[in-house]
This record gives structure tokens, C-alpha cells and sequence, in this order.
């Protein structure tokens, strides 16, 4: 008589954003394909982006970031940690994880502190190359920190380079292969920016589009993210310059949408330079000029600097920047495609692998080996 295995319960935890939810979700479906029942924490966005999150449960612990000079906000954010730290304490109890895995954003402080307390092993994935504040503060309690990309400083002897999990839909337009668009072509434009971005990008691209000559208006084919609020607006100067555009508030399948651009332009948040690396599009990058710890800054330049696009400060895209940009781009179909091939040789496209083997290691116990990329984006 065969003795029945114990099933191994993954908690994922995540901040409700893409940036955050997408390498969990990357992660959940490979752990589920190893027999796992997987969990989810998030906060009260878990539904954006957690629609198709393969979890057998979903759970939402209340938090909120530590920061600001305000002292009162200061002291109900902290509140609000100690509150979602008692919660996480009793679903620790009540599901009793083998392992818990951090992706970034407050919500995952009071699960991974509750589970460290509790000598459940801990494991969270940094995307970005510097250390985002709710890692850093878990980085010393937890058992693994697995990285994306190399940090720019800081590292120990805890740290493995796994690369960016990307999810399968993206896995499945990286088969669709570049193809150029040349003379009169159909020219495939997708824009997006997300919350911190559509509104900037709604503005400057329309204006830019409208400089550039009727000829090369004619072959654009845009698919462009735009807030709830400006919506019916782009759509309408879409209309009036009678551009072919597909304009929406979220995309279901942006990686679809990525593998039939010509060109993207977008900020350069981890999880979106790392579906840009493995689909292989060149893409003009916005960094978040807002961002306390500049990362997208740094992921940007990574992916610049190895020819897979190009990188322009927000302050100093304006329309008329981004027009000469793209008569360059749209009128060079060769220097497009060598940065399509460039950005492709750069993708980890086995992400996702290299985390679950962590993952599945430090559960029964095993040595964890360090995983070689040879490079921060190596296919």
C-alpha cells in the first residue's frame, strides 16, 4: 500500500499592482503545474490583476506603506502593518503554508514577517536592480531574496539572480517573430504606461502624432492605454486625424498586443522590461520620474544600453522630440529590427523555472545552487 503524499501549499504575496502580480502569477502557474495548491495574499486591487490568478484561494490583508513626514499618517500606517500582521498570524494557522513568497509592495510585509516568526520558509523575488522598500525591509528575516537583476548594490550570501518571471501568455507571443515594416506597410504603435503613465503618454503622443506627415500618419496602427477619464477623449482625436486606434483602459492581452508591435512605447517598470526582453520589441522607455529609489531608471538603462530601444527622460519627451523619434524609427525598418533582435537575446525566458527550482529546494530541504545567466538577460 502506497503511502499518499502531502500536498505542498505555496502562499504567493503580492502587491496589487501588475508590476507585482504578474511574476507571481508567472510563478503560480509553474508551482501549480508541480503539484502545489497555491494561495494568495494581496491588497483590496487584488482584482485587477489577479482575475485569472490560479489560486485556490484568495486572501486580502490590510496595509499600508510607512512614509511620509506626516505624523499622524505616519502612526496609522504602522497601525494598519500591526493589524495586517495579526491577520497574517492567524492564515498562517489556518492554511499552514509550506512556503511563503514575497513579490514586493507592503502587503507582503505582514505574511512574510508572520511566517519568519513562525519558521516557515520564506522566500521574495526583487524584480527591479535596487531593492524595493517593503524587500528591503523583509531582506534580512527571510530565507532566500531572489533577483531579477543583479543589484546595483548592495548583495549576500542569501541573494540568487533568477532573472524576471514572465507569465505563459507572454512565453507564448515570444514565438511570433519580429517582422519589419517597410514603404507603405501598416506600422503597429502600442503605448501604454499603466497608472503612472497613461494620462503623460495620452497627451504627448497625440500631440506628436498629429506633427508627423500625412504619409507616415497613414500606416499607424495604434494601440495606446489610456486613463478611465481620458478614454473617450484619445479615442475622439484618434477619429478626427483618422488614425486606425485601439484605445482602452486595460488590455487582457498586452503581451499579444507587444508580439504585433513594430514599435512600444511605455514606461520601464521590471515586469515590463522583462516581456519587452523576452517577446523582443524595441520600445522607446519613459522611466517613472517619480520613483524614490529610481528603478525604472535602472531597468531601462540595462535593456538601452544592449541596443534593444532607447531611453528619454519624461521632462524631456515632448511632442515634438517624440515626432522626429518616430520618422527616425518608422522610416529606418533595419535599425528597428536589429533592436528587436537585441532586445530578444537579452530575455530569461526560463525565469520562471530557476524560481519554482528555489522555491521547491528550501521545501524539502535541499541546497539551493546559485543560477547562472551569464548576464543579467541572457535567453
Amino acid at each position: 500500500m502506497t503511502e499518499n503524499k502531502k500536498t505542498k501549499r505555496a502562499l504567493l504575496c503580492a502587491g496589487g499592482t501588475g508590476g507585482h502580480l504578474f511574476p507571481a502569477h508567472a510563478l503560480a502557474c509553474e508551482l501549480t503545474r508541480r503539484g502545489y495548491d497555491i494561495h494568495l495574499v494581496s491588497d483590496h486591487r487584488i482584482e485587477r490583476f489577479a482575475k485569472e490568478f490560479p489560486a485556490s484561494e484568495r486572501h486580502r490583508v490590510v496595509s499600508a506603506s510607512p512614509s511620509g513626514k506626516n505624523i499622524f499618517k505616519l502612526f496609522r500606517s504602522l497601525y494598519a502593518l500591526s493589524k495586517g500582521y495579526l491577520v497574517a498570524r492567524r492564515l498562517m494557522n489556518k492554511i499552514k503554508p509550506d512556503i511563503v513568497i514575497g513579490f514586493g509592495g507592503y502587503p507582503t510585509v505582514p505574511p512574510l514577517l508572520a511566517a519568519s516568526s513562525k519558521g516557515v520558509p520564506t522566500i521574495i523575488h526583487e524584480a527591479n536592480a535596487v531593492l524595493g522598500r517593503a524587500n528591503w525591509l523583509l531582506a534580512k528575516k527571510v530565507d532566500i531574496v531572489a533577483l531579477g537583476l543583479p543589484l546595483l548594490k548592495g548583495s549576500s550570501a542569501k541573494s540568487i539572480v533568477t532573472g524576471n518571471p514572465v507569465r505563459d501568455a507572454v512565453l507564448e507571443a515570444s514565438k511570433k517573430p519580429y517582422k519589419t515594416s517597410r514603404g507603405q506597410d501598416d506600422f503597429y504603435l502600442t503605448v501604454f504606461g499603466g497608472s503612472q503613465g497613461a494620462s503623460f503618454f495620452s497627451s504627448v503622443v497625440l500631440k506628436a502624432i498629429g506633427f508627423l506627415p500625412d504619409e507616415l500618419r497613414a500606416r499607424l496602427v495604434v494601440a495606446q492605454q489610456a486613463r478611465a477619464d481620458d478614454e473617450q477623449a484619445v479615442r475622439s482625436a484618434y477619429d478626427v486625424m483618422d488614425i486606425r486606434a485601439e484605445v482602452k483602459v486595460f488590455f487582457d492581452a498586452m503581451p499579444e498586443k507587444i508580439a504585433n508591435s513594430h514599435l512600444v512605447i511605455c514606461r520601464s517598470g521590471a515586469s515590463t522590461t522583462a516581456e519587452l526582453a523576452v517577446i523582443g520589441r524595441p520600445a522607446i522607455l519613459v522611466p517613472y520620474p517619480f520613483a524614490l529609489d529610481h528603478d525604472q531608471e535602472a531597468n531601462a538603462a540595462l535593456l538601452v544600453q544592449n541596443g534593444g530601444g532607447w531611453v528619454k527622460q519624461q521632462s524631456e519627451m515632448t511632442p515634438e522630440w517624440l515626432a522626429e523619434e518616430l520618422k527616425r524609427l518608422m522610416l529606418d525598418a533595419d535599425l528597428l529590427e536589429r533592436a528587436a533582435q537585441n532586445a530578444h537575446q537579452q530575455g530569461v525566458k526560463d525565469a520562471t523555472i530557476r524560481l519554482a527550482n528555489a522555491v521547491q529546494a528550501l521545501v524539502n530541504d535541499e541546497k539551493i545552487n546559485q543560477p547562472t545567466l551569464g548576464g543579467a538577460q541572457e535567453s
